[in-house]
């Protein structure tokens, strides 16, 4: 069987290659998938790879079925980018990772977190350039702080966890509470009140039409003076704009982000010898409290291990008529 990749980088390959147990035949693009690039599809590809900002509109499906690819695999957990209808109504297959390593994400979300507050980045900076002066440093315990987390499924849960080891009180907001998360300390509530009570809130939740922009001026202003808020879920979970208006009030003391809704055109990309035309994104890495990495969280070996693993095998069961674990699959 042959699998097209897009969006493909360099780990993309060593990882999928070693872990090619069942000698597919991996062919991998750089470029992201969308109208500019689907016409190029080979006729026999039976099966595309792709990332969080492959563009399967219902144009992009209708090209890739009338060439006749039958699966589209999804190496990550989101699928937004997917129009699910579409490529159920074409008799497409369509499979994900719906959990690699939650412990990746949600380890990372807690280093920006930490970097944020105790300032280590700057730090570094600092002493390399001899300079151990400790003025604008300060920082604040963790320790019995209140911890909002929005969504908690195995990301979100793995962050619960290692929040309650630093001593924190958390709360938090899930359509589907999680009985063994209650049982041990985290508080569900509703979203409002995880809003207003929580000194630090973490979004781990899928993106989805319902809450899109779910953190908007709106629920901004519920939310404790000074609050931090961390993001390493979907980047249309928050709303730029009135995101940069409330770190300029200080009603936001910090913010983390290693995701962004214009991140298609900048990450995963070297621009350092390039002109960023993003006014945004340039605005928000102008304040001293705000941290950007660039859909980083993922990035572990034990995560791109899962995540090969996983999508090798979904897509080597669909070839052969099988079918893989309820979880994996979408259409």
């Amino acid at each position: 069987m042959k699998i097209l990749f897009f969006s493909a980088k360099p780990y993309d390959k060593v990882f999928f290659n070693k872990h090619n147990t069942h000698s597919l035949q991996l062919d991998f693009l750089e470029t992201h998938l969308g109208p500019h690039i689907v016409n190029a599809v080979d006729a026999g590809t039976e099966a595309v790879c792709v990332f969080v900002n492959d563009k399967l509109t219902p144009e992009v499906l209708e090209v890739l079925a009338g060439k006749g690819v039958k699966i589209i695999a999804l190496r990550c957990a989101g699928f937004n980018n997917v129009h699910l209808e579409t490529a159920k109504k074409l008799g497409m297959r369509v499979c994900r990772v719906p959990a690699y390593s939650p412990e990746a994400v949600a380890e990372h979300a807690v280093a920006m977190l930490l970097t944020l507050n105790r300032k280590t980045h700057k730090a570094y900076n600092r002493v390399r350039e001899q300079n151990f002066s400790l003025t604008g440093l300060l920082g604040f315990n963790l320790f019995h702080k209140t911890v909002g987390v929005i969504g908690t499924g195995k990301i979100g849960k793995a962050f619960c966890k290692i929040m309650l080891g630093f001593g924190c009180k958390v709360l938090a907001y899930d359509l589907y509470p999680d009985a063994e998360l209650s049982n041990t300390g985290v508080e569900y509530c509703p979203l409002e009140q995880v809003l207003q009570q929580s000194d630090i809130i973490s979004l781990h939740c899928p993106l989805s039409a319902d809450n899109k922009h779910l953190v908007n001026e709106q629920s901004l202003q519920l939310m404790k003076q000074g609050a931090t808020l961390i993001n390493t879920s979907r980047g249309g979970l928050i709303n730029t704009s009135d995101v940069i208006q409330a770190l300029k009030t200080g009603k936001l003391a910090y913010l983390g982000i290693d995701v962004y809704e214009q991140e298609e055109k900048l990450f995963f990309k070297d621009l350092s010898g390039s002109i960023i035309e993003d006014d945004t994104i340039q605005r928000l890495m102008s304040f001293p409290n705000v941290l950007v990495t660039g859909h980083q969280a993922f990035f572990t070996e034990e995560a791109l291990t899962q995540i090969a693993e996983t999508t090798l095998n979904n897509i080597y069961l669909l070839g052969e008529g099988k079918e893989p674990d309820a979880a994996f699959m979408l259409v």
